[in-house]
């Protein structure tokens, strides 16, 4: 009977078209993407942990940014250059064990200008905790 529900939880999510594998940290950062696609500061910047740091790599925002103010100022940049934005993610993993999980993705932010990243996230306990904001103009997606 067990097996059996193993096996029908894993073709329901397979039907439903979510990967069966798919952990937290994933679902995290797809409605992470959507935060910053959509504009919304205060989800995009909550989801820190205390200690956190942002590396966002090339572009005019290139920095590495460790203090709440900071990470915040760096977000309301970027929306406001950017305005209203749409985002395709062309891949997104995750590897995780107990001590916590990383996810990297490849996405593409289309607002006043198309910004391709290669995205990592690391999360413990469910916080953010380090992040690369790699601009990649030369991605494919």
């Amino acid at each position: 009977m067990r097996l059996q529900l193993i096996a029908l939880s894993a073709v329901l999510s397979v039907a439903s078209g979510q990967a069966a594998l798919a952990g937290p940290a994933v679902d995290l950062a797809r409605a992470r993407v959507e935060a910053i696609a959509a504009g919304l500061l205060s989800p995009v910047t909550d989801a820190y942990a205390p200690g956190a740091t942002l590396h966002w790599v090339g572009g005019p925002l290139d920095g590495t940014y460790g203090d709440p103010g900071s990470i915040r100022e760096i977000w309301s940049k970027f929306f406001a250059a950017q305005g209203d934005q749409k985002a395709t993610v062309a891949s997104m993993s995750e590897a995780a064990n107990p001590k916590g999980a990383t996810v990297t993705a490849d996405v593409a932010f289309a607002g006043r200008n198309t910004v391709k990243v290669r995205y990592v996230l690391l999360y413990r306990e469910g916080k953010l905790v380090d992040e690369i904001w790699q601009v990649n103009p030369a991605a494919t997606n």
